[in-house]
């Protein structure tokens, strides 16, 4: 058999059957070989000795192996830097890869393990093919060459299998579709771990992606990939070989497999061109989605291309009769046996077209609706689910599965005396008093369009005025508070207080402005800094870049307009309390104002410049969850704080004492002392840093929105990390790297349109930080 001949059989390349001849191509995937056994027709004893010699762990620079069809060059590759060697390259991506791997695979181990797949066992999860006018060509999936005989693979399987079933794909791409509730989240957190286990050195990391938080229109596909892996990843923000950084360097080089969860929950209208985005390239990829969405985004351009499709089936009867009956106690007295539970599903299988039985017959079809019945029913003392058979109560199906959504939260938020696990901690909260927050919660990602709950979003929600005005408050009474406790020490309290509510004010005013212009006009959030901050750092001239520059010119344009305003105002107020006339006290705060806007602007430039150059990237294998990632913001955001802090304090109060010293000893009737420039320096220092982290930070917006105005609006408690990670630990709440989600697509929907704007009732208690110890922050 020639080479070309058996290229043509078994569909992969004729580079790839050459260099494993001669020892070129030592590390083939397993489906490739696979591919080739069936080609050759080997026996199983053959096939079995075949796999054991080519499973083994890779080289860093084994290339990977290449399908039929395709040209000899990769189409896509990332050059090693200017004198690298290609080895020292390979190398080091593949052992970042290596460090992904490890950290995707304890994520989503524990995420399977905090929704309690396993207990008792996983739910069944089927497949079957989807209709062929939703899969692409068999030639394409086969990666077949022109001419090629071709016929449909063999894509049936189980939810343990799903991992095999995709190394049968020659093109590495496959559509599972699924109604919402059939288990498509779970199957996807399956792949990823079984993938992992059998991953060679040289295969790409399978992630996860939601990609219903993705603009096809604002971010190319590549990019969007990058910059999720940042966020989850902020290791991967790094500087990368031959690209602007690690995460870049990896998704370009082929080294991630994309997992698109949610392709349905992509925003109205842009599904279509999501699609041919998704198929503008060549990556593998698996993808799921609702069989609507994704038919109707077929009908409007095309199938993926090359990509399989299968559609997962419907929980049987026996599939509930062999799970139901373990997850609940055995019944006290009589036989010991039976359970609460049997009496529902016997009447579901002798009369499943009774008026009650049909009704939750169709229900009880998808892995969701059954986890929230033994939620309600099983896990929930005094319950009996032979209520769901009440055809008076439940008139249809739809009825059925809003009493589950209904009770579901109030389950989850009851008294539960049993001990948490290590490091966990609950405190008891008024079930409708979480509903409230939580339907507020799935209104504020209904209105963003999005199923990531972002905490650097949270005032995303409120209309931009609104943003703007409440961020100008609080940085006016913040600034104007500080202003007028440290200017005490100084001077006397009537002047303190006139002068910090001018100061407060003009904070105000102008950061308002600011981040008007900056953030609010565009609709947008200031994103979590994924850098840390090293305040004794040494920083060479060769950090000095674009970043800087931009943040140096900001700086100094801010501070100009500031200080001018300062300036002016308080030469006014000054020439008056001392006597002068009008016109007198208009020229003295002519002066004042430019002379404090030159000393404004040379102490925030630097500054902020300063900042970009004492950041340092985190560590590689630092994945985080919202909580860790919010927490290492804080720490980002204190260390910025005391740069800018003294490094602005110590420019203005030093350039105020060599600047206006001079003058006023030429115009006369100031006596500005070295007490003053340290008034000016202290109070600048210490407002300017607080109107910078409250005003561009994540971790301000986060204080102001989340931490201040919507818990005193009553739309959040006032311990919101406390509530949210409550709400994680009783199931309500997932995450996913460093967001949170709701469990299921359809609570977050059910919650938003059952939610209503008036105050929230009273409760007495709030859930408290771990250990009870107060409230998290």
């Amino acid at each position: 058999m020639t080479q070309e001949t058996l290229a043509e059989r078994a569909g992969v390349g004729v580079r790839t059957i050459r260099g494993l001849e001669t020892g070129e191509r030592a590390d083939p995937r397993v489906t490739t070989v696979r591919l080739l056994a069936d080609a050759l027709g080997l026996k199983p004893a053959e096939r079995e000795e075949l796999l054991a010699a080519a499973v083994r762990r890779a080289g860093p620079a084994d290339p990977p192996d290449e399908p039929a069809g395709l040209p000899d060059e990769p189409a896509d590759r990332v050059e090693p830097a200017p004198g690298q060697p290609p080895s020292v390259w390979h190398d080091a991506l593949a052992d970042v890869a290596g460090q992904l791997a490890h950290a995707v695979a304890a994520r989503w181990q524990r995420e399977e393990e905090q929704r309690q797949v396993h207990d008792p066992y996983p739910l069944p999860v089927r497949w079957r093919p989807a209709p062929e006018e939703l899969t692409d060509h068999w030639a394409n999936i086969r990666r077949l060459p022109a001419g090629g005989t071709h016929g449909p693979l063999d894509l049936g399987g189980r939810l343990d299998e799903i991992a095999c079933v995709y190394r049968r794909i020659p093109s590495g791409r496959l559509v599972v579709l699924g109604r919402p509730g059939s288990g498509k989240t779970i199957l996807t957190m399956r792949f990823v771990l079984d993938y992992l286990k059998s991953r060679a050195r040289a295969e790409p990391v399978p992630v996860i992606f939601t990609i219903g938080a993705w603009d096809p229109t604002a971010l190319t596909f590549r990019d969007w990939l990058t910059a999720q892996l940042t966020r989850d990843h902020p290791g991967l923000a790094a500087p990368g070989p031959g690209g602007p950084s690690l995460a870049a360097a990896l998704v370009e080089s082929g080294r991630i497999l994309p997992v698109l969860d949610g392709f349905d929950e992509i925003a109205g209208g842009l599904n279509r061109p999501a699609l041919e985005a998704l198929n503008a390239t060549t990556l593998p990829l698996l993808l799921t989605s609702r069989p609507a969405e994704y038919a109707a985004a077929v009908a409007e351009t095309d199938v993926l291309t090359s990509a399989a499709a299968v559609d997962l089936s419907d929980l049987t009867l026996g599939d509930l009769t062999d799970y139901l009956p373990r997850t609940t106690r055995k019944a006290r007295g009589g036989d010991p046996a039976t359970t609460a539970w049997d009496p529902v599903l016997s009447e579901l299988g002798e009369r499943p077209h009774g008026p009650g039985g049909a009704h939750l017959a169709a229900v009880l079809t998808t892995p969701l609706m059954v986890t929230l019945a033994r939620a309600v029913y099983s896990d929930t003392p005094g319950r009996d689910p032979a209520s769901l058979l009440d055809s008076g109560r439940f008139t249809g199906p739809e009825e059925l599965e809003d009493h589950l959504l209904d009770n579901f939260v109030a389950a989850a938020y009851r008294s539960r005396p049993e001990p948490l696990p290590a490091g966990g901690s609950r405190r008891d909260l008024d079930p409708e008093r979480a509903r409230y927050w939580l339907g507020y919660l799935a209104h504020h990602l209904s209105r963003l369009d999005t199923p990531n709950l972002e905490w650097w979003r949270f005032g995303s929600g409120l209309r931009r005025s609104t943003r703007t005005l409440v961020l100008a408050m609080v940085i006016c009474l913040t600034i104007g508070f500080v202003d007028g406790l440290v200017g005490t020490l100084f001077d006397a309290l009537g002047f303190q207080v006139a002068d910090g509510l001018v100061v407060g004010l003009l904070a105000g005013v102008t950061l308002g402005i600011a981040y008007w212009f900056l953030v609010a006009a565009k609709d947008t959030a200031v994103p979590p800094s994924n850098v840390g901050v090293r305040v004794f750092r040494r920083a060479g001239a060769g950090k000095i870049g674009r970043g800087a520059a931009t943040r140096f010119l900001f700086g100094s344009l801010f501070g100009l307009v500031f200080g001018y305003g300062y300036g002016f105002i308080h030469g006014v107020i000054t020439g008056f309390l001392r006597g002068f006339g009008l016109p007198t006290a208009l020229r003295i705060a002519l002066d004042d104002g430019l002379l404090f806007g030159v000393v404004f602007a040379v102490g925030a430039g630097p500054a902020l410049a300063l900042l970009v150059l004492l950041q340092t990237p985190l560590d590689i294998r630092s994945a985080v969850n919202p909580v860790s990632l919010l927490r290492t913001n804080r720490r980002t955001s204190v260390a910025q704080f005391a740069v800018w802090a003294v490094v602005f304090g110590l420019l203005v109060g030093v350039g105020s004492w060599l600047a206006i010293r001079p003058m006023s000893m030429l115009v006369g009737p100031f006596v500005w002392n070295l007490r003053s420039s340290l008034k000016l320096g202290v109070i600048s220092g210490l407002g300017g840093a607080l109107g910078y982290v409250l005003g561009l930070t994540a971790w301000g917006q986060w204080l102001v929105f989340a931490r201040i105005w919507l818990p005193l609006t009553g739309r959040l408690p006032w311990a919101t990390v406390a509530f949210l990670e409550d709400a994680y630990q009783r199931g309500v709440l997932r995450q996913a790297g460093a967001v949170y989600q709701f469990r299921h697509a359809r609570l977050q929907e059910h919650l938003a349109r059952t939610y209503r704007a008036p105050r929230a009732p009273r409760a007495p208690r709030e859930p408290t930080g771990p250990g009870g110890a107060g409230p998290a922050r």
